[in-house]
């Protein structure tokens, strides 16, 4: 390996320690909290933020309410039609994942996660043309949102 990979490497290593892929288009950051604290320190940092924070849905209580298992897993649905509505003059389509949505889980490691669509996935899926500048604030929103809810 010649010594510019190495340091490449050794670069994207230090930059997305925390952070993983769970899925495509997912960025999940890892939490230092529970699911429900993770959770309680979001919906903070929105409300902190004027985001409207529209629902918060406790799947492992849905599970329970029909006599299954989940290991904790909730999600919070948040929005703010300021940012949301130059997003979907852009593309209409994108109002298919708006609002946002943050899952937080716990895997079977017992580790806490904080996952949210990757607004770079958005404009691909979407076609999002002209619309940088806005998907550059929501990157920036959702990454200082995760930062507050999880460390």
């Amino acid at each position: 390996m010649t010594l510019f990979r190495k340091l490449v490497f050794v670069v994207s290593a230090l930059l997305f320690s925390g952070l993983a892929q769970a899925a495509d288009g997912l960025i999940a950051v890892k939490s230092n909290h529970s699911v429900s604290d993770t959770t309680e320190r979001l919906v903070a940092a929105l409300q902190d933020k004027g985001m409207m924070v529209m629902n918060r849905i406790d799947h492992a209580a849905g599970a329970g309410s029909v006599g299954a298992e989940l290991r904790p897993t909730e999600v919070v649905i948040f929005g703010n039609p300021k940012v949301g509505t130059p997003l979907m003059q852009c593309a209409q389509s994108v109002a298919v994942d708006l609002p946002q949505k943050a899952l937080i889980w716990e895997d079977n490691e017992g580790q806490v996660w904080l996952g949210y669509n990757d607004p770079a996935y958005l404009k691909v899926r979407h076609g999002i043309e002209g619309c940088d500048e806005v998907l550059a604030k929501v990157e920036a929103a959702l990454d200082n949102f995760a930062s507050m809810a999880t460390r």
